[in-house]
């Protein structure tokens, strides 16, 4: 049982003195704004936005009295209502922010325009009850009344604005696309959040049969993470159709691969209506995902410094200073140990239950809450500061952890998938040694990660050894934040890798493991012999197994059912995955012992990603078990907070009272 979340202390000695200017309203009052009479003034006068939590809103103009009929900066700061929004945050342990606190910055510092009042729009207001009330109801608190939808928010026809539009990604009229340029048009320029968000949303737009944007979450910042999506169904997993990612900006100043994203997006669409057979082909087969930015905080930070800045730190972690790639469960160290142990599995390892003791950033949570719910099976990681594409493990098997030589059980396949990329690459082929990357031309272009460096923590060795995902991590140029005149033959030099290494995802074998009912079997196991790492049937009982070409012995195999052995040859030049289906039969006696996993509890652990809310910014914390409603008349817990800082109480919050 998780006990009440506190709050910061520095947070809370901070507010202590905040002890005048409580409601001006009786919370059984009918008309709360009878006493908090909005302005009508024509002409305000703007002033300075200084409020300390509604500094970063989408304006820096206010003016006073405000919404609320609060008249200055101090009074503000001393009500119960500014209060409330310096700790939302924790109160909700994370949901709703800073979505809310914006929400309440547009009523108690509202946006002053050259003189003009700007009332935020009611549907603003709507959408995030509706979506947040959940999160009040969880701590037994009232929806505040300063967000009243009806009272203090106006419609679209009366002119208001989204408050939200920072988060959103809205951008300015000055930012849209000339009139002139043909919508297939792709401008070779660096994107910001807002303008890569609207590029997204406008491709998914025109090619709506075959596209669709999502968010997977949210940065600590509170920016969606957007995820661009291509298929003939959209939204929705097919039948043996396999599921691809491309992952960029993980570091936020290295921003090559977040623009080729960006890129291939806009090409993918153009060329498929087009009538382009090869992009037809792949978007008809393959449910394919990118996700241009996965650090946008990151790069706020580092296009402030401009584009040609070649530094290596500023902008690099994310808003907690936190390295995105060396944020994920150290599962490498574990298979390690598990590898010399004859019987064990050392595929799917479950992440230990220490890693949640540290800081996990929620972006890494959002990243690894997308991988169990989407059976991914290939992926890359867009990176920058040098040429070459790297391949797990990433982290040495040298107890020094040096770096060393250091492959999976699937050596072959990643050496197959690392030229896929590198092959088609002009300056990855280039035998100039003096060019960037010149080092690894002896190699192809292709590294073992941990025999480059050694590191823990990274994504692709968590694709891996979590779940049945295959990654590769790209390094796409020295220059981590190109020119914009250099953007375009950057474009040119990976066009061709991206498309190549997507094509990929159709090697080996694929197929699907029922009984002989047709039912399908979810999390049977195929196995290869030769090769100590299993992948699982997808919930429908597809699978997809990449494999280099030659012979295998593949064999499926579930509890509960006799297992199934095949033999199996993909030819050299064979460049689509051979489909091969297993029906088990049930045992007729005890279920044999299946090889033991890593874990033998006798009990299912619980998840705690199962409780995370990727779509709320938040601290790295989980949303924890909430608290049962007061019904009592005994006040609930939060409540000691507000009598401690304000002696006007704020029973406005109370649903009971």
């Amino acid at each position: 049982m998780r006990s009440a979340f506190p709050l910061p202390l520095l947070l809370l000695g901070s507010l202590t003195g905040l002890t005048a200017a409580g409601p001006r309203c009786k919370p059984d009052q009918d008309t709360i704004g009878e006493c908090h009479g909005p302005p009508t003034a024509e002409n305000a006068k703007c002033v300075d936005l200084d409020l300390l939590y509604c500094n970063d809103v989408s304006y820096n103009k206010t003016f006073y009295p405000n919404l609320l009929d609060q008249k200055s900066r101090e009074v503000v700061e001393f009500s119960s209502e500014y209060i409330l929004l310096s700790v939302i945050h924790n109160l909700l342990q994370g949901e709703c922010n800073p979505d809310l606190r914006f929400l309440g910055c547009s009523i108690l510092a509202p946006r002053c325009d050259a003189g003009r009042v700007m009332r935020p729009c009611r549907h603003v207001c709507e959408s995030l009850r509706k979506s947040c009330q959940p999160a009040f109801d969880g701590i037994d608190m009232a929806w505040p009344y300063f967000l009243d939808c009806d009272r203090f928010f106006v419609s679209e026809e009366e002119g208001c604005y989204n408050p939200l539009e920072k988060l959103r990604g809205n951008i300015d009229e000055n930012e849209e696309t000339p009139s002139n340029v043909p919508s297939s048009f792709i401008q070779f320029t660096h994107h910001s959040y807002p303008q890569m968000v609207r590029v997204l949303k406008k491709t998914a737009s025109r090619c709506s049969h075959i596209a669709k944007t999502y968010s997977i979450g949210r940065s600590f910042d509170g920016k969606d993470l957007l995820v661009i999506e291509f298929s003939n169904r959209p939204g929705q997993h097919e039948l043996l159709e396999p599921e691809f990612k491309y992952i960029g900006n993980i570091h936020g100043n290295e921003v090559t691969g977040k623009e080729m994203l960006i890129y291939l997006a806009q090409y993918l669409c153009s060329e498929y209506l087009l009538g382009n057979p090869r992009i037809q082909t792949l978007i008809n087969t393959t449910r394919i995902h990118l996700l241009p930015s996965m650090n946008p905080d990151g790069y706020d930070v580092a296009a402030a410094e401009g584009a040609g800045y070649n530094g290596w730190t500023s902008g690099r972690q994310n808003s907690q200073n936190l390295d995105l790639n060396r944020n994920f469960p150290d599962l490498t160290s574990e298979y390690y140990q598990l590898a010399n142990t004859r019987g064990v599995r050392t595929d799917h390892i479950p992440i230990p239950e220490y890693y949640w003791w540290g800081k996990v950033a929620p972006e890494t949570k959002a990243i690894m809450k997308w991988m169990k719910t989407i059976p991914f099976v290939l992926s890359a990681s867009l990176h920058g500061g040098d040429l070459v594409v790297s391949y797990p493990f990433d982290f040495s098997k040298h107890p020094l952890e040096e770096k060393m030589f250091s492959p999976t059980p699937d050596e072959k396949m990643f050496r197959l998938l690392s030229r896929a990329y590198a092959n088609v690459h002009p300056m990855m082929m280039d035998k100039s040694e003096n060019r960037c990357g010149g080092n690894f031309l002896k190699r192809g272009s292709i590294i073992n990660g941990a025999d480059w460096y050694s590191f823990t923590g990274g994504m692709s060795d968590f694709n891996y050894l979590h779940t049945n995902c295959f990654e590769i991590t790209v390094e796409l140029g020295c220059v981590k934040f190109p020119p914009e005149e250099a953007l375009y033959t950057l474009w040119q030099h990976n066009k061709e890798s991206l498309l190549n290494f997507m094509e990929m995802v159709h090697r080996g074998i694929k197929g699907t493991v029922t009984d002989k009912f047709g039912k399908p079997i979810k999390n049977a196991r195929i196995l290869v012999r030769g090769i100590r790492h299993d992948i699982t049937t997808a919930a429908d009982g597809d699978y997809w197994r990449l494999l280099p070409p030659g012979t295998h012995i593949v064999i499926a195999q579930a509890p509960g059912y006799t297992k199934m052995i095949k033999k199996v040859t993909i030819p050299l030049r064979m460049k689509r995955a051979g489909r091969v289906d297993f029906i088990l039969h049930p045992l007729d006696l005890h279920p044999k012992k299946f090889m033991r996993g890593p874990r033998r509890n006798g009990y299912k652990r619980h998840d705690p990603l199962e409780d995370f809310d990727p779509h709320a910014e938040n601290n790295g914390d989980f949303v924890g078990e909430r608290r049962k409603p007061v019904h009592d008349g005994g006040k609930p817990w939060w409540w000691s907070y507000f009598t401690s800082l304000n002696h006007h109480k704020p029973t406005w919050l109370l649903k009971y009272h």
